[in-house]
């Protein structure tokens, strides 16, 4: 007898399209593109008022956590939504690195201590850091602090959101994953291109330590999922670039007529609309193999292969169509830039991706 596999959904349900509409009218009340810039500028990148607006009032910070756990239940695919949504509009809160990654990193250990600190997540009230580089793909090598009578020494680099961290997830080199008050920490910022998205420097001496679990699992499964979940921000990113780049050249007029109608225009703008297509399968695909754990790996490798090119062509083209406005401060095309191109090294770039693909699928080059 044959068994048929389950094909993937990559609709989106009428859930995840209500989803998507409340949270783009939050959004668009409280993360405006010249709120944004501005927050940048100043010492304090990341919007709290944004994260309690989606953690308290929306309940997002919890999506993945289980309902016994004061989480909302919910799957891969929703978050993706968010994701999307937050992608669009550059939004400098630590979701990605909170609500996905250090919450997948818990939900692989089985303490009663990794339990309590995913309830803490999941509320909101308490914001979360995986201590691994942000370039450091799934399933690779990944650096680990001393742990010595119950507390770490050592130092992390490009910690990303360390600054907005409450507790800091580390692996150490007894094997272990701990759980450290970012207090406990000494954090010092490092030059970010994304300064949406801050990467910082994270030492520790003799901090105290609490263990949640083994390192290894914990740290694949939150990479993975971290990964998997970036090319929906990416395809949030591209889609938004690629809309605003549209309206622009409709109104924008050169010789009297709208410059979008000129044909070598046209075609840059359809290549780079199919590209964008693409993008959105690839990346619900990944959403949809998270959720059920149907070939999760090869999805993953797949979107995060393609995402970060279309990513960065989009918002390049974003920015030379927009033309003189483009390269003013004023104009956001410079957030969309730089996220895409931080992005593209997030969590294993794309060619650290398709020689994961190749391994997966016994396709080595020749």
């Amino acid at each position: 007898m044959t068994t048929q596999s389950t094909q993937p959904d990559l609709l989106y349900s009428e859930e995840e399209e209500a989803l998507r509409a409340a949270l783009r009218d939050l959004l668009a009340d409280h993360c405006d593109a010249a709120g944004v810039i501005a927050r940048i500028e100043s010492d304090t990148p990341h919007d709290r008022a944004l994260w309690k607006a989606l953690a308290d009032g929306m309940g997002l910070a919890g999506l993945l956590v289980p309902e016994s756990q004061g989480g909302q239940g919910a799957t891969a695919r929703e978050v993706a939504v968010v994701l999307e949504e937050l992608g669009r509009a550059v939004a400098p809160v630590p979701y990605l690195t909170s609500a996905v990654v250090a919450t997948e990193a818990l939900l692989a250990c089985d303490s009663e201590e990794a339990a309590g600190l995913l309830t803490s997540l999941a509320s909101g009230r308490t914001i979360g850091a995986l201590a691994v580089a942000l370039n450091v793909a799934p399933g690779t090598a990944f650096k680990a602090v001393r742990h010595e009578d119950g507390a770490l020494h050592g130092e992390l680099t490009g910690i990303a959101d360390a600054a907005a961290a409450d507790v800091l997830l580390v692996p150490a080199d007894d094997g272990a994953l701990y759980a450290v008050d970012a207090d406990a920490a000494t954090i010092t910022a490092q030059v970010s291109l994304d300064l949406t998205r801050p990467v910082a420097t994270v030492t520790f001496d003799g901090a105290r330590a609490r263990r949640m679990g083994d390192a290894e699992p914990a740290v694949r499964r939150a990479l993975r999922a971290g990964a998997g979940l970036l090319a929906s921000e990416q395809l949030g990113l591209a889609d938004w670039t690629l809309t605003e780049t549209v309206r622009y050249l409709k109104e924008r007029k050169q010789f009297n007529r709208p410059v979008g109608g000129f044909q070598a225009l046209k075609h840059r703008l359809a290549q780079l609309w199919l590209e964008v297509v693409n993008l959105r399968a690839a990346a619900r695909n990944a959403a949809d193999a998270l959720a059920t754990g149907e070939d999760a790996d090869v999805a993953v490798a797949v979107a995060q292969a393609y995402a970060a090119p279309v990513a960065v062509h989009a918002a390049e083209e974003a920015l030379q169509l927009h033309a003189g406005i483009g390269m003013t401060w004023e104009h956001p095309v410079h957030l969309y830039l730089k996220r895409a191109k931080a992005d593209s090294i997030a969590y294993g770039t794309a060619g650290a991706h398709r020689e994961a693909l190749a391994e997966l699928v016994d396709l080595q080059a020749p």
